[in-house]
């Protein structure tokens, strides 16, 4: 179970970022944190799975990360769950902010450039 949350995680975790844009601060949301909150879409983007309560992780992960620190926290966790975990689907996991009503400014993928993300 652990396994198939953590490439979960990675994935939401880049779609929160990417959705949030708020001034800069500390971050304080973990990676701990961030498979808290996408726990609920593990199913879904390892097609095991309906989509079910994932966009509430979603949004409230997309809530959570008010500053850029956080958006990028939450960049860099998803980045290293999906280059750790290889049961993930790519496409479902970048299709998760449309899925959820959630317009975030990158696309969640391995090679974003969490730097960049604001």
């Amino acid at each position: 179970m652990a396994g198939i949350i953590k490439p979960m995680c990675i994935i939401l975790i880049t779609a929160v970022l990417a959705m949030a844009v708020a001034p800069r601060g500390e971050a304080a949301i973990g990676c701990g944190s961030v498979v808290s909150y996408l726990n609920p879409c593990l199913p879904y983007v390892t097609n095991k799975g309906p989509l079910g309560s994932c966009c509430s992780g979603v949004k409230g992960l997309y809530g959570a990360a008010q500053t850029t620190p956080d958006r990028q926290s939450v960049c860099t966790c998803l980045k290293s769950l999906a280059a750790s975990y290889k049961d993930v689907d790519l496409n479902k996991a970048a299709g998760l902010p449309g899925q959820c009503g959630v317009n975030i400014p990158y696309k969640i993928s391995p090679s974003t450039d969490c730097s960049k993300v604001n």
